[in-house]
């Protein structure tokens, strides 16, 4: 099965499957099945275990991901997401994960460490001032299962660049059990529209329940 391009700069298509391609050759970081075309490795990303690669199959319009972009990334886990992101933005890209628990943290490094584009960060995201020497992004990310996951969207809005896109995938249930999950997606939507304009919004079901993920332009 041949693998073709995609509309998504650095995201290829294979059948019903999409990937990236690989800026670590022979090396694996969460099990995925590995596809070869010559000489070149492509990572299949699997949507059911990426909220991002989920938004793609969603029809996801705005693409901020290219060549020696630079992004921020909250809540990086054990580094799925950010090794697909960095496989996209390249050598002269970087990819600033930040997360929280260092169980998580050791994950991320074990299966991150050889890509040179990913600075992993040990910290809180609601205390972004302890990693401001990242600077200025392109693209702030945004995966984090807190009540106030908005709020820390908006703190962390400071080293995005004016005009710069942010991304979050709301975890309803992770705000208020209390409330459907439309009218947290609404107050949600209400707080971030001071900060950014929103651009795309829409739920990801069927890859993952009682989500939404939207995406914003820094104002």
């Amino acid at each position: 099965m041949s693998i073709k391009n995609t509309s998504y700069y650095g995201v290829y298509a294979c059948g019903e499957k999409i990937a990236t391609l690989n800026l670590d050759p022979g090396v694996k970081v969460h099990g995925e099945q590995i596809l070869k075309e010559g000489n070149r490795e492509y990572r299949v990303w699997d949507p059911h275990r990426s909220k991002l690669a989920a938004a793609l199959k969603k029809g996801l319009k705005t693409w901020p991901f290219k060549e020696g972009v630079h992004v921020l990334y909250l809540g990086a886990a054990a580094g799925a997401t950010v090794s697909y992101i960095s496989d996209i933005v390249g050598e002269t890209g970087r990819v600033y994960a930040v997360e929280f628990s260092p169980e998580s943290m050791k994950d991320l490094i074990m299966r991150c460490g050889s890509r040179k584009n990913v600075w992993p960060i040990l910290a809180d995201a609601r205390l972004p001032d302890k990693y401001a020497y990242v600077g200025e992004v392109d693209v702030l990310f945004e995966d984090v299962a807190q009540p106030d996951q908005d709020r820390i969207l908006i703190m962390n809005s400071r080293y995005l660049k004016r005009g710069g896109i942010a991304m979050i995938a709301v975890k309803s249930q992770s705000i208020d059990v209390r409330f459907k999950p439309r009218e947290i997606y609404e107050r949600v939507l209400e707080n971030l529209s001071g900060t950014f304009e929103i651009v795309e919004r829409f739920e990801l079901d069927p890859y993952e329940k009682h989500h939404m993920f939207i995406v914003g332009r820094k104002r």
